[in-house]
């Protein structure tokens, strides 16, 4: 069976988030704006299951405010290429995989940052795929950009939104975060799309969610594999649905430093500073099959890693780096899964910081 290597970007592969980044250096509050509009995006899929609503959809979203503010692609194009901040050893690892097997990376990224990226790795962007938009092609009013901005400090200044652990609807909510979801309601649904932003930016489609299952699907008819041929890493709620995909058909799906969103979905959960780990897990998969990989991760350990034929440049270079203890490697259980969700949520945010806080 043909197998291939499916990547997430931003946790796996570098330590961004690009757009909080971009919104952080770019509007005034900024950063306070993005995590607002980033856990309402939880809200709406992961619990209200919004119809047509794909998670991740917070980089569409925060679009209407960047113009409002002047940003122009030149300027994402710029800011992208000089603020990447990588994985430990995540080069490597994308050389590696390339050599075993056909590689993807599918991100919620904006294109921006993405093709940026693939000129730092040497990495081809025709094997990506990501959130396409063009903000110099989008028109605003000055009418409309004054307004934006009013909203878009209104939206800075809300407290954060508390998800009960079992909310399944509105009224789940405290009081006052109901009337903050209906407000950004009016704002996101109502208001936005009468605008001549909202009209521009009305086809923008985020890949997250299923566009990130869609885009697997693409992946694998291109290589002419099978989706039970699939190693898929991923780290946040995006990766929900391409954790579904792949692992019901019978491929290999890994949370690398996953939130509780990828954990809960993943077979594997790695907890690691370095994508060491990710590379020789996919060098088992791409050259000896799950089962190898699997084998491996249940008696992770130096010897059993030797015994299993990583290869030896792997392994070099992964006792360098860790010449006493390997890092964190665990199939997900259902005794497991809550305690690991909870260690890798901590671990994520200690190696990405911010951008380890959400979604």
């Amino acid at each position: 069976m043909k197998r291939i290597f499916v990547s997430d970007c931003e946790g796996p592969i570098s330590k961004n988030d690009n757009a909080f980044e971009l919104a952080q250096n770019f509007i005034p509050n900024g950063d306070k704006l993005f995590v607002n509009i980033s856990r309402y995006d939880d809200v709406l899929a992961d619990v209200l299951h919004k119809p047509g609503y794909s998670a991740g959809s917070t980089l569409k979203l925060i679009l209407p405010f960047f113009k409002a503010y002047g940003v122009t692609d030149k300027q994402m194009n710029e800011f992208s290429a000089e603020n990447i901040t990588l994985i430990a050893d995540s080069q490597t690892t994308l050389r590696h995989v390339q050599a075993v097997a056909d590689a993807f990376i599918v991100s919620t990224s904006y294109e921006h940052y993405i093709k940026a990226l693939c000129e730092a790795e040497a990495f081809p962007f025709r094997n990506t795929y990501c959130t396409k938009v063009s903000l110099d092609k989008c028109a605003v009013t000055p009418q409309e950009k004054e307004r934006l901005r009013e909203v878009a400090q209104e939206i800075a200044q809300m407290h954060r939104i508390v998800i009960p652990q079992a909310a399944r609807a509105v009224e789940d909510f405290s009081g006052s975060d109901q009337a903050l979801i209906q407000r950004l309601d009016e704002v996101f649904w109502s208001e936005l799309p009468k605008t001549f932003i909202g009209k521009s930016l009305n086809g923008v489609v985020t890949v997250g969610g299923e566009q990130k299952a869609e885009a697997i699907r693409d992946a694998v008819e291109r290589s002419d594999a099978e989706l039970a041929g699939v190693m898929y890493v991923g780290d946040s709620i995006t990766d929900v649905e391409a954790f579904k995909l792949v692992g019901q058909n019978g491929g290999l799906t890994v949370s690398f430093n996953g939130n509780g969103y990828a954990v809960r979905s993943a077979e594997v959960a790695v907890l690691s500073e370095s994508s060491l780990v990710t590379a020789v897990i996919a060098d088992l998969f791409c050259r000896f099959g799950k089962e190898k990989a699997i084998d491996a991760v249940q008696g992770w350990g130096f010897e059993v890693l030797q015994n299993s034929c990583v290869a030896p440049s792997l392994l070099r270079q992964l006792s360098r780096v860790y010449p006493d203890v390997l890092p964190k490697a665990k199939i997900v259980t259902s005794q497991n899964m809550e305690s690991l969700a909870k260690e890798s949520s901590e671990f994520r945010g200690k190696v990405r910081g911010v951008a380890g806080r959400l979604g």
